[in-house]
Parts: structure tokens; sequence; C-alpha cells
């Protein structure tokens, strides 16, 4: 029998199992990003850094106090067989914990057959000497695959380099890895040089239920469907319903019904004890976190809708006519709340963050809500130790301007 729980006790559950009550609060240690990535399964990494860090950085930042650039990259591109986290292929490019190979590996097997008869097929030669390549010289960088290899083939979005197309293929199907970053020009190694003692993969039906379960370790109250985002790669609609099955079979998942929310949802049924006991707990929660767009906090767009009441759609590869919002405008949590969007971005040569833009939910009046310009200052304050930036300029809209007043007090 599913648990029945009240939306005001779904939020709060929420909020706490995502280390966002209070944000900024695990410890500032680089190893508490391990702590972040494994309660999640995966960060989803993006290379665009308009608000001074990218995507995953502004995960980590929101949940470990002092979250400094590269605490994540200790553990993703330290010395080979000693590397704690890995950058793969899991509903999009993912950070994911090495434990977790087991269930990825089977991802690879689905991707070298694919691939197998596409792009590998295609260009054999130029695979056969990409590999020997990194065999005998090592770390060999994306630019130097496409330059010796520029001949343009269909890939994906765009045409790229028959170089950079086959390169990303043997990433993708496990050959590959990435040794390390330059900026954001990925640096390719062998897999197995990098990670010489992998895991056993586990048998495929393992895996899936392996593979689903971490977006159900991401999002925290997910359900049976949703945005098509959220389980790509997963396979079809019956493999994951067996899936999901298996996992509530055997305990792993407990089905929950959220009070006004249409269908059942699952929870980490290690994860009960603490949704339980956020029924009785009604002591406010503080602090303003600003969420990154890919943060596992708000995968689930249609949970965001029904319980938060907050529709948040990432504008980015919006078109500028017709965005209503910032380009990278961030959701503004606080406490249980989605009250507004906040749009940072870092100015370089001024060593300032520039927030272009301020905008706050219907019915949400920032001055009158008690303690909130306070936590919004010690949020902006945070984030301009994050991206080293000199001071925080708001935006000189009425509301922009009313809030610079108030912090000013």
């Amino acid at each position: 029998m599913a648990l029945a729980i009240s939306a005001a006790q779904a939020r709060r559950f929420l909020v706490r199992r995502h280390l966002l009550a209070p944000p900024r609060a695990l410890p500032a240690d680089p190893d508490s990003v391990l702590t972040v990535a494994r309660r999640f399964g995966s960060l989803q990494f993006d290379p665009l850094d308009a608000p001074g860090a990218r995507n995953h950085e502004l995960v980590l930042h929101a949940r470990i106090a002092g979250y400094t650039r590269g605490w994540c990259e200790r553990h993703l591109y330290g010395p080979p067989g000693a590397r704690a986290l890995i950058e793969l292929w899991n509903k999009s490019l993912n950070i994911v914990p090495v434990e977790d190979l087991p269930a990825h590996q089977h991802a690879w097997s689905k991707a070298r057959a694919r691939h197998a008869l596409g792009i590998l097929s295609k260009r054999p030669a130029v695979a056969e000497t990409i590999l020997s390549q990194v065999r005998s010289s090592g770390e060999t960088a994306t630019r130097a695959m496409a330059r010796a290899h520029a001949a343009a083939v269909d890939w994906y979005w765009a045409p790229t380099s028959e170089g950079r197309a086959v390169a990303e293929a043997l990433f993708e199907s496990g050959h590959l890895g990435i040794a390390r970053r330059e900026g954001n020009l990925r640096v390719f190694d062998l897999l197995d040089r990098l990670h010489p003692a992998l895991p056993a993969a586990l048998p495929p039906a393992e895996a899936e239920r392996a593979r689903l379960l971490t977006r159900h370790r991401a999002v925290g109250l997910l359900g049976a469907g949703g945005g098509a985002e959220l389980f790509t790669g997963l396979g079809k609609s019956d493999v994951r319903a067996r899936a999901l099955g298996e996992l509530v079979a055997d305990g792993t998942l407990a089905p929950v019904t959220v009070e006004g929310l249409r269908g059942e949802r699952y929870a980490l049924s290690s994860e009960r004890a603490l949704l339980l006991g956020c029924a009785a707990d009604v002591a406010p929660l503080r602090g303003v976190t600003l969420l990154a767009p890919l943060d596992p906090f708000v995968w689930d767009r249609a949970l965001l809708r029904s319980l938060f009441g907050f529709d948040y759609r990432w504008e980015v590869y919006t078109p500028a006519h017709l965005r209503r919002f910032g380009y990278y405008a961030l959701p503004l949590l606080w406490g249980d709340r989605l009250v507004g969007r906040v749009e940072p971005v870092r100015d370089r040569a001024r060593r300032r963050v520039t927030v272009r833009g301020l905008w706050f939910e219907e019915g949400f009046d920032p001055l009158a809500a008690e303690g909130f310009v306070d936590d919004l200052a010690d949020a902006l304050e945070a984030w301009r130790r994050f991206v080293d930036a000199d001071a925080v300029a708001l935006p000189r809209t009425r509301v922009g301007r009313a809030v610079t007043a108030a912090m000013a007090r």
C-alpha cells in the first residue's frame, strides 16, 4: 500500500533530502563532492558558464560550504586508478561515482552496438588510427584528433570533423575516457588506463534496474512517467515498467501518494524515516539557494509545477525575443518555496557579479517576507566568493533597487 503524504510534507522532504535545508551546509572539504554525487547518482555536465561556473559546480556550491572550483576535478581527473568520479553518458553527459560503473557498462555495450552500425563502421580506419595514437602517445586532445581527421561528417546536431565524431563514439562506447579537460576541451586516454580495475558489469536486467534507480536517487519523488528527458537512455516504457516493479517488489523503492498530485510516486525506502519525520517537522526552513538549471532538484519540471506551483524553463536555447526571463535565469529557492528567478553573470573584466534580472513569483513580496532579504544577501555574498568577484550589483529595475535598498539597511 502506498504511503499518503501531504503536499507540505513532500516539499519539506524534497528540500531536506536534496541537502538544501539549509543550503551550503556540507563541510568545506573536497570529499563533500562525493557526498553529493553519491546521494544523487549523477551530476549533469554542461559546458556553459555564463554565471561564472558550470552546472555541476553550481550544484555543488548550493550544498557545500565554501565550495571551491577544482574540488570536483580532484576526484574526476586524479591519478589513474584513484579516481572516484567519471564522466559518461547517463541521461546526458553526467559525472557519476565510479562504484556505479557496473550498471553503466551496459550503456557502453549498447553504444558500441549502435556505433558499430554507424560512424565506427563508416570510418573504421579513423577509429583504429585514433586508438593506436592514444595507445602509443597517451593523453590526446579532441582538437588534435579533429585536425588529423578533418573531413566533415553529419553528427548529432550539426556536421563536425570525422576525428571528433569518431572520438565521441569511442568515448560513448567505453573505449576512451576523459583524462582531463582544458577548459571545456576534452583530453582523452584509454578508459582501461584511467580506470585499470574496472568492476565487472552487471547482467543486463540488473543494470537496467540500477540505472533507473539513479533517476529516482536524483529526483527523490519520481513517478513512473514524466518528461521524456527524465528517462533518456533507459529503454522503452515496458523495460522501465518492469524494472520499476522489481525495485518496488524488492523494497528498494516505496510507493507514495502526494496530496494534490495524480498517480503514485516513489521514494527510496532508505529515506522513509526522513519522509515520515517531515510530517511533524514544522519549524521554518531558512536560506536562499540559487539552483542550477540542471540541478537534480529541478529535473522533474512537472513536479515543480504541480507541487511547488513553479513553472521553470531554462531559456538558454530559446530565441531572445521569446524568452520570458533571462538567458541563464536560475530558480530561487527560499526554505521550501520557489519564489522567483535570478540571472547572475560574472563580469570577469570588472571582477563583479552583475545580476541582469530578478523576478519574483506573483503574490510573493520580497520586502514583506520576514528574513528573505537577509537570506538573499547571504546567498549572493556566498555566490560572490564562489566566482571570485569583488562585488554584486542588482539590476536597476524597480524591484532590484528596492531589494538593494533593503539590503543596505
